[in-house]
């Protein structure tokens, strides 16, 4: 017991800014709570089913729920925030050094609790129903480009077998594969010429579902303000601006726009021992589909622009292309963040200055 607040070390441990700490481990349908009873500092393990988590927070004093961040995770925080909760995602990796034992619903509970209350511990921003729905259209295009690419690499590799060379890229292969198949219409059975048809029509429907997808995503960039101040920047078009503020979430779960580039894998990874730090290549963390999209658009700027500036020419000059080219992209991600979380807009050659000390 403590002399000063009257309370038990297992009250105190679980207090966090005067609110009750739960963890909570979500699942498909049962959902397992720990948490420390403030009261009598009575450890409660307690299974709830899906269908009565809501009821049972709703009947519960505002708390601090940790949850780790995984599938369905943004849709429980959201809920339990409109409750009155305070709610905190945990990565993965800041979970798993707490679980002690045999990996358990109930270890894993024990193992958010004891996360969620570490100081300096990093958390995921809650992401809003629009930003999960963008994203949504963002992982739907992407699995119907990586179908297009595999039906279009086969359908080369199936006619090169009978003479058929097409140039590189996909409007190469369809202006020139209608002439392919005339041409090989009296050599192959009629089935096969049919069934190669068939599959190049499957590669102009995919085409058409992703033109559908990105005029989804342009209407979104028009009515959100956020995605239309970054889009502003060089190198960043319609799917960097809509995927990044998808996946950011709250931009203010970032100290800085560095911890926000360090958090998509744009600095580099550190090794340290004995004093000495060594620097080392990209870590490349976080969210790999965003990152690819901003390296492509570092890639444009170096390849198309007029007027890089000064700093990127200098780099240019000095390293290897691919340094370069990650280097705008960090300086991207920077920019992004540091918009975001201003809500300022956009100026070429804005440069930030430090307050003066007084």
């Amino acid at each position: 017991m403590n002399r000063k607040t009257g309370m038990s070390a297992g009250q105190i441990i679980g207090t966090m800014h005067g609110l009750q700490v739960v963890g909570l481990d979500i699942a498909k349908q049962v959902f397992q709570l720990h948490t420390v009873d403030m009261a009598t500092g009575e450890v409660v393990n307690v299974q709830i089913r899906r269908g009565k988590v809501l009821a049972h927070f709703a009947n519960h004093q505002a708390c601090l729920v940790g949850i780790e961040a995984c599938g369905g995770a943004h849709h429980w925080a959201r809920e339990l925030r409109a409750l009155g909760h305070e709610v905190r995602l945990l990565h993965a990796q800041a979970v798993r050094p707490f679980v002690s034992g045999n990996k358990t619903d109930v270890t894993d509970a024990r193992a958010i609790w004891l996360a969620v209350q570490q100081p300096g511990t990093k958390f995921v921003g809650v992401k809003s129903l629009g930003q999960q729905a963008t994203l949504t259209l963002h992982r739907q295009r992407e699995l119907l480009v990586k179908m297009r690419t595999m039906q279009i690499n086969a359908l080369r590799g199936l006619l090169y077998e009978f003479g058929a060379v097409f140039a590189a890229g996909k409007k190469a292969l369809l202006g020139e594969v209608e002439v392919a198949l005339d041409a090989l219409a009296g050599k192959l059975p009629q089935t096969v010429v049919d069934s190669l048809r068939e599959q190049v029509a499957r590669i102009k429907a995919l085409s058409e579902d992703i033109g559908a997808i990105e005029q989804r995503l342009g209407l979104q960039l028009r009515e959100d303000a956020d995605m239309r101040r970054i889009a502003q920047i060089p190198g960043v078009g319609l799917l960097t601006a809509t995927a990044a503020i998808a996946t950011m979430g709250e931009a203010h779960a970032f100290k800085s726009a560095r911890e926000f580039c360090a958090w998509l894998g744009l600095v580099p990874r550190q090794w340290g021992s004995g004093g000495k730090v060594r620097l080392q290549g990209i870590s490349k963390r976080g969210d790999r589909y965003l990152r690819t999209l901003l390296i492509h658009g570092a890639r444009a700027i170096l390849a198309h622009a007029k007027q890089p500036g000064p700093w990127l020419e200098s780099l240019r000059t000095r390293r290897p292309a691919n340094v370069a080219i990650v280097a705008q992209a960090a300086k991207m991600a920077r920019t992004i963040w540091a918009v975001t979380a201003g809500q300022q807009e956009y100026q070429r050659g804005y440069r930030s200055a430090r307050p003066q000390a007084a």
